[in-house]
């Protein structure tokens, strides 16, 4: 993207049209350096920065648009470097004047000719093989994958979700197709997605299904596709064979090093180890070291290294620790989000909406939490398996009664949640706007499926951990056509990843996870490209419980944006374990003022 804004001659100003803040390198006042200030900038892509109107052009606007006008790549980049007034690559310092993380440094301006410049060449190179328009920064994200790869070894590919790391991934392919065979791993829910969109989307590769057994991708432009369970059962088969290429999707699955799938990952020989993630960190830094280690082994070799330089400082707030991490990532990890990169995007509208306990679910509440008192949450690992029931229990309240008194029959005018719900479900399907409903319960799940059918007539699909993928791809394709069920449930972990599901616009979270970051995942699989309508995302939040506490942790996090938050999901319920009983039944204890 183009960042444009104006000059007064002492100050920068905004740029010409819908703004956005961006940390950049401008004159000082007196002209003799540069410093990094935030500036409203005008964001546009290449082909719509050589069209936009604009007034009294500058230097820089004037040589990026020659340098986007001319095919002589070579050149353009020779005189890039060269330094201002040397033709058409002459380009002022506030032409590239992108800072790196520690602000001591921008980019040269041969570098961001060259990447503007190479995606260029990408893009126009897989226009006859790739059967997808490339956004631009898609083609850049191509042309960076085969730079980092080259030069390290390996990358991450940490895009926000809904930014289209697979067919990213897939061009990427593409230009590996003769070397030798590559190998994709995946969740196994997306097995099947992944081989659906290599022949969608790359004809000339061929992908093949793997889940046991013999293996012999001899073939040119062979992509095996297996699952991260098939990886650890037959990782030997796979470390055999010599790959070209290895891609790791939703490589969060291997932020633990220990484990024996991380190790059969870590065991595969590949001339090149991609991770795409669009959360490299979900709990604490040390995932990332993981990530760090599988795709560039030679650079992120020591592990007790990174935690003395990274992790133990910005535990305890070193804010110079996060930007030498930033800086040191750089080289490896591309990191964008919407907003930077794909402007035409529709917004995100969160809602959140506190529900009220109904009169039965104030006395069960109660009544669950009397009696875990007066049994006792123990103490070691029993303890947090007696917190882990207790949390479950109550959670369940907030959602229905009926999940722990077994009376369902009448499902609404019981719980506050689940009639909101109802609401919401009944408003969207009046005004025909397709809606996802999100819970992290399997009977929630079936709960809300039943009520669908009861009161609106509606069969709506259940996505969940039960299925096995050609039904989780059938339940996909059927909600994305334009005749699909009007409402699908799903699993917050069964479907929180790897999906399209952009046909609806409406995005409501039933119940509340630990960590924002699962949640965001979930509500990226609406809002992502294709989308073209703006995204309602709703939580409801049951007042005066434990789901008060979830929210507040929610509030407290930044959601990882910048790979150096320390929120840890996994141990939310760990967290609790290890307070005393008193402060414990403190937060769990209803909240009857608020």
């Amino acid at each position: 993207m183009f960042a444009l804004w104006t000059w007064n001659g002492t100050t920068p100003g905004p740029g010409p049209a819908d703004s956005e803040p961006l940390p950049l390198a401008v004159p000082t006042p007196d002209g003799t350096a540069l410093t990094v200030t935030t500036v409203d900038c005008t964001l546009t892509d290449p082909e719509h920065f050589l069209s936009l109107p604009i007034s009294a052009p500058g230097p820089s606007v004037t040589a990026w648009r020659a340098i986007l006008g001319t095919d002589d790549t070579a050149n353009t980049v020779a005189a890039a470097g060269a330094g201002a007034g040397n033709g058409v690559g002459g380009l002022p310092p506030v032409g590239h004047a992108v800072p790196n993380a520690a602000r001591t440094a921008i980019v040269s301006a041969e570098r961001a000719v060259r990447a503007c410049v190479g995606s260029e060449t990408v893009a126009a190179e897989l226009r006859t093989t790739l059967k997808a328009q490339l956004r631009p920064y898609q083609a850049r994200g191509i042309a960076w994958l085969r730079e980092t790869a080259a030069t390290h070894g390996g990358a991450v590919l940490a895009d926000e979700m809904g930014l289209g790391k697979t067919v990213q991934a897939i061009g990427y392919l593409l230009g590996r197709a003769e070397p030798g065979p590559q190998l994709v791993v995946c969740p196994t829910s997306l097995v099947g997605n992944w081989a659906h969109e290599i022949e969608r989307f790359a004809p000339g590769l061929r992908p093949i299904l793997w889940r046991g057994g013999d293996l012999d991708p001899a073939e040119p432009g062979t992509i095996v596709v297996t699952g991260y369970p098939t990886l650890r059962g037959h990782g030997r088969t796979l470390a055999e064979i010599p790959w070209a290429t290895a891609i790791f999707d939703e490589a969060q699955v291997l932020k633990n090093p220990r484990t024996q799938v991380s190790r059969a990952a870590r065991a595969l020989r590949a001339d090149a180890r991609i991770a795409l993630t669009g959360t490299p960190v979900e709990n604490h830094l040390d995932e990332l070291w993981a990530l760090l280690n599988l795709v560039a082994p030679r650079a992120f070799t020591h592990k007790t290294q990174f935690r003395r330089r990274f992790v133990r400082p910005i535990h305890e707030g070193s804010e110079g620790a996060a930007v030498r991490l930033r800086d040191t990532l750089e080289p490896i990890v591309l990191a964008r989000k919407k907003i930077q990169v794909a402007s035409a995007l529709p917004p995100k509208i969160h809602t959140d909406l506190v529900c009220d306990l109904t009169d039965e679910q104030q006395r069960l509440y109660d009544h669950l939490l009397d009696k875990a008192e007066a049994e006792g949450f123990g103490s070691g690992a029993q303890r947090q398996s007696r917190v882990l029931a207790a949390l479950t229990a109550l959670k369940q309240v907030c959602n229905h009664p009926g999940l722990i008194t077994g009376e369902l029959d009448e499902l609404t005018g019981r719980s506050g949640k689940f009639d909101v719900c109802a609401d919401i479900l009944a408003s969207n399907l009046e005004i025909g706007s397709p809606t996802l409903v999100f819970t992290q319960y399997r009977r929630t799940g079936e709960l809300l499926v039943r009520h669908c059918a009861e009161r609106f007539g509606v069969a709506a699909p259940f996505f969940h951990g039960g299925l096995n993928s050609a039904e989780r791809a059938d339940i996909v394709r059927r909600f994305q056509s334009p005749d699909g069920p009007p409402v699908l449930v799903l699993s917050l972990r069964a479907a929180g990843t790897g999906l399209t599901l952009t046909r609806a616009a409406d995005v409501v979270h039933y119940d509340r996870w630990w960590n924002p970051a699962v949640e965001a995942q979930a509500s990226d699989r609406a809002h992502r490209i294709g989308q073209t309508r703006p995204v309602t995302i709703t939580t409801l939040t049951t007042g005066t419980t434990v789901e008060e506490h979830i929210a507040g942790m929610h509030g407290r996090k930044s959601a990882l944006a910048d790979l150096t938050d320390t929120a840890d999901s996994g141990s939310g319920v760990a967290a609790l374990a290890r307070l005393d009983d008193e402060h414990l039944l403190e937060i769990l204890r209803r909240k009857r003022g608020n």
